[in-house]
């Protein structure tokens, strides 16, 4: 394959070890997936199964004495081991996060055309009245009412739905190769997170920019990413194209996470399936499948070691002893 025709972002056997109270915890453990110029992706979990930890390995954002093994290769260059200083230089240029809180993300004592402008200003060189130029007409194409009025306002002076806008000014303005949404419209009411998710997708279409779109909403990633990859204990369980994963469900954990879903229509009174028991905690996480204890499958071989992935599929992968395997 030429180099031309490999992936944008690759990601090999990412393991990430942190410290905690009760010593050294695997928070990833072998993750692998790739994506294309272009290509959407989405990361989907439950809280605690390390889709937020994904990302800010790629960003070169974990905590204080992690310990990173493994790969990510942008565009080819390895990121894993990759200088602070050199790292630096790719975050808010070639990579880009939108994150899930943008009143904790957004500086409260700057304002927001000056947070526009800094990439702006950092990594293409512009004077302040060129940056400050270029970030109205971010704003504007982020759709930001009155966005010249706004330019001079702090972060509590606009609503949420608006400051995640702001953010998503913040991350586009250098035009990265890879876009990183996590959880963008967790604190939104739900006309607000169709709005944003549509803006999302509107900007990336055409650009030949990735998005990796991290969600617990199945409905989200089935209206907004072509591939999804299911994670749980630090590792991904499942993956394939969309539409694939959601026909077939071949990981138990899968199975759990769509019956779980809400149902338009369902009758008053109807309860919610839930999956038994609780995501583990990092320390506690098992040498075998981490989500045996929960399972209503399991067997013992599912406590022994790491079930290897099967093709369930063309390109549908499943890390689970009790699915059927592909015909060649």
């Amino acid at each position: 394959m030429s180099e031309s025709r490999l992936p944008l972002l690759t990601v090999t056997e990412l393991r990430v070890v942190l410290p905690t109270a009760r010593g050294p915890a695997a928070a990833l453990r072998g993750v692998s997936f790739a994506l294309g110029a272009g290509e959407k992706l989405g990361l989907i979990g439950e809280s605690g199964c390390g889709k937020s930890l994904t990302a800010l390995a790629l960003m070169g954002l974990l905590p204080e004495g992690a310990l990173v093994e493994g790969s990510i290769r942008l565009a080819g260059q390895e990121l894993v081991g990759l200088p602070e200083d050199a790292m630096a230089r790719l975050r808010g240029d070639r990579l880009a996060m939108i994150f899930q809180e943008p009143m904790t993300a957004l500086n409260p004592l700057h304002t927001i055309g000056a947070q526009v402008a800094e990439p702006l200003r950092l990594h293409r060189g512009l004077d302040r009245a060129a940056a400050r130029a270029e970030a109205l007409r971010l704003l504007d194409r982020v759709k930001l009412p009155e966005a010249a009025k706004r330019l001079d306002a702090h972060p509590h002076q606009l609503s949420g739905g608006q400051r995640q806008r702001v953010m998503i000014a913040m991350a586009l303005a250098c035009g990265p190769e890879l876009l990183i949404a996590d959880e963008p419209t967790t604190a939104l009411d739900v006309t607000l997170q169709h709005e944003v998710l549509m803006l999302i997708d509107e900007l990336v279409q055409g650009s030949g920019m990735a998005l990796l779109l991290i969600s617990h909403d199945l409905g989200v990633m089935a209206r907004h990413v072509q591939r999804v990859a299911v994670m749980y204990g630090g590792t991904v369980v499942e993956s394939g194209p969309t539409t694939a994963v959601f026909e077939h469900l071949a990981h138990p954990y899968t199975q759990g996470l769509y019956a779980a879903r809400p149902r338009l229509g369902a009758t008053r009174g109807t309860r919610l399936a839930t999956i038994p028991g609780r995501v583990p905690e990092l320390a506690d996480l098992p040498a075998g499948c981490p989500f045996a204890d929960r399972c209503g499958r399991v067997v013992d071989d599912c406590r022994r070691a790491m079930p290897p992935e099967v093709a369930v599929g063309i390109g549908h992968m499943a890390r689970c002893l009790r699915v059927a395997v592909a015909v060649p």
